[in-house]
């Protein structure tokens, strides 16, 4: 895969892979809500700059996001990177918050915003999810 990097530093990396049409970020460590805000809108920019429609999230290795930043994604980032054109979405997350089913209600929004999320625990099961959808 070809990767042009976004954002790279000591808490994510984010990255545009040109061959594959997607956007991907990687959280090394956990993140504090503006240095996060920051690297998700820089993907934003990304996806409307190369005309991409597919995240891949590998959160991991990322803490508990915050009730604001929960209500920042909500009100805003999720608002206009889905106007900027982003269609499907595949987060990696730990084992213990797949079984945990916390992500029900924010899948259900999504889904009523268009957007069609998965959520899995095994990053290449989730890019190939990514490779089979058109866009």
């Amino acid at each position: 895969m070809s990767a042009i990097s976004i954002v790279d530093n000591e808490y994510i990396t984010v990255q545009y892979w040109s061959d594959k049409k997607i956007i991907s970020h990687v959280v090394h460590q956990p993140i504090a809500d503006e240095p996060l805000k920051a690297a998700l809108n820089a993907g934003t920019e990304a996806l409307k700059k190369y005309g991409a429609h597919k995240w891949l999230s590998d959160d991991r290795k990322n803490g508990p996001l915050s009730p604001e930043m929960l209500e920042w994604g909500f009100t805003d980032w999720d608002v206009r990177t889905i106007k900027a054109g982003w269609k499907y979405w595949a987060n990696v997350v730990p084992e213990d918050l797949a079984a945990a089913g916390t992500l029900a209600p924010v899948m259900d929004t999504l889904f009523e915003m268009g957007l069609r999320m998965m959520v899995f625990t095994d990053v290449e099961k989730a890019t190939q999810w990514l490779d089979s959808l058109e866009g």
